[in-house]
């Protein structure tokens, strides 16, 4: 029997749904290599497991090599997209953002599993647009319609604040240096050192929140 299998070409043809179910996996710890391989094609090719058995070893691997490879690109913040007929845009100013929106925001962005609780916050529904700027719905809470949303737009958003946090970063050690003329107390290089250590552990969760598929091809 012959099957027909389609391999996403690019990230924005994978939805945050379909990689929230792949991290899942990963955060399970599943041992099970041949478990891991015949899942992780299931979840990104929709294919059935019963049919991804009959597939030859090799092509296996190739399916994982070229669905690696996607993970493995630049992201870049993406300002707006479209999702069921309606168009999205990122929240335009992030200091006018409210306290609940805030806390929703920091309490499901590092979980995959609640990640589309935290899009919620930060994507909304365009509601005027004129060139390239707009104005977006006042936050209505949960919006389950964003599992469905491309997975580079969220990709996108997480380097956003990493690269925003790491700014911070630097800004407040420019500052420091500039206070003591270039000479810092021991104080302020144990305070810098502790902020250099959650900058470090940010990266950290960037990378676990992106698992490589490459371990599977072993």
């Amino acid at each position: 029997m012959k099957i027909e299998i389609s391999v996403p070409s690019k990230l924005s043809e994978i939805t945050l749904e379909k990689y929230q179910k792949f991290a899942k996996l990963n955060t399970e710890q599943n041992e099970d290599s041949s478990f891991m391989m015949h899942k992780t094609v299931e979840i990104f090719c929709g294919l059935e497991l019963k049919d991804i058995a009959k597939i030859k070893y090799k092509y296996v691997k190739d399916i994982l090599s070229d669905l690696d490879k996607l993970f493995s690109v630049k992201h870049n913040l993406i300002p707006t997209f479209k999702l069921n007929g309606l168009e999205y845009g990122f929240i335009p100013v992030l200091d006018d953002m409210s306290l609940g929106e805030y806390i929703d925001l920091d309490e499901n962005f590092s979980d995959w599993d609640k990640m589309h609780k935290a899009m919620s916050v930060l994507y909304r529904p365009i509601t005027l647009k004129k060139d390239n700027r707009y104005q977006i719905e006042e936050y209505k809470g949960l919006n389950e319609d964003l599992k469905k949303m491309p997975l580079n737009v969220v990709m996108g958003s997480m380097v956003f604040f990493w690269n925003l946090n790491n700014e911070l970063m630097t800004t407040t050690l420019n500052y420091l240096k500039r206070e003591a003329n270039n000479s810092l107390t021991i104080q302020q290089v144990q305070d810098l050192g502790k902020s250099g250590v959650s900058i470090s552990q940010s990266m950290e969760l960037l990378k676990e929140m992106l698992p490589s598929l490459t371990p599977l091809q072993n």
